[in-house]
C-alpha cells in the first residue's frame, strides 16, 4: 500500500485496484461518466477492467484512477475524487506517475474536453502541459459513446479533446 500522507487533515491511503473492487469501480464510473466506457482519441476503454488505484480515507473508498500502459506511454483513462479538495486526486495521480516511472514509461498523458477548465487547471498545476488540441474530435467520440452530452461545464459546448502530457524521461 502506498501512503500519501496527511492530506488536508485525513490520512489518505492509496492501494492498487483489486478484482474485489471492480463492482465498486463500475458503479463510480457509471455515476460519474455515464458508464464504465471511456472514449479517448477514438478508442473505447472499459475503465473498470483496467489497472488502477483506489484512495481510502478512514477505510472508505473516496477516489479512483484508471490507466493503460502501452509501450513507452501511460494514458490516464479516468480520475475521480469523491471528496474534492482533500488531496485525493493528487495522491492518485502521483501513484500512477510512480507506477509509470517504475515501468520505464517515457510519457504520461490524458485526454480531457475543452469544457473541463477545472481538469485543465488541476493537471497543469501538477506538471502536465497541453500537448495537442484535437478540434472536433468529440464528434467521433459520440459515435462510439452516444451518451456524451452536447454541452458540459458552465454550458460550454463539448467539441474538442485536449491532450495533456507529462514527459517522465527524455528519449535516448
Amino acid at each position: 500500500m502506498i501512503r500519501a500522507g496527511h492530506l488536508r487533515s485525513a490520512l489518505v491511503k492509496i492501494r492498487p485496484l483489486s478484482d474485489a473492487d471492480r463492482a465498486w469501480a463500475s458503479s463510480v464510473l457509471t455515476e460519474r461518466w455515464g458508464s464504465p466506457d471511456i472514449v479517448t482519441r477514438g478508442r473505447v476503454h472499459r475503465a473498470d477492467r483496467l489497472p488502477g488505484f483506489i484512495a481510502l480515507v478512514g477505510g472508505e473508498p473516496l477516489g479512483l484512477i484508471t490507466y493503460c500502459i502501452s509501450g513507452p506511454e501511460c494514458e490516464i483513462i479516468s480520475l475521480d475524487s469523491l471528496a474534492e479538495g482533500r488531496g485525493i486526486g493528487t495522491a492518485l495521480l502521483r501513484a500512477v506517475e510512480d507506477e509509470a516511472r517504475r515501468s520505464g514509461v517515457r510519457r504520461l498523458w490524458l485526454v480531457t474536453t475543452n469544457d473541463n477548465r477545472r481538469a485543465i487547471s488541476f493537471y497543469g498545476k501538477r506538471g502536465f502541459r497541453v500537448a495537442a488540441v484535437h478540434a472536433g474530435a468529440v464528434r467521433e467520440s459520440r459515435r462510439l459513446k452516444p451518451s456524451i452530452p452536447e454541452t458540459g461545464m458552465d454550458g460550454v459546448p463539448i467539441r474538442d479533446e485536449m491532450e495533456m502530457e507529462m514527459i517522465l524521461r527524455e528519449t535516448e
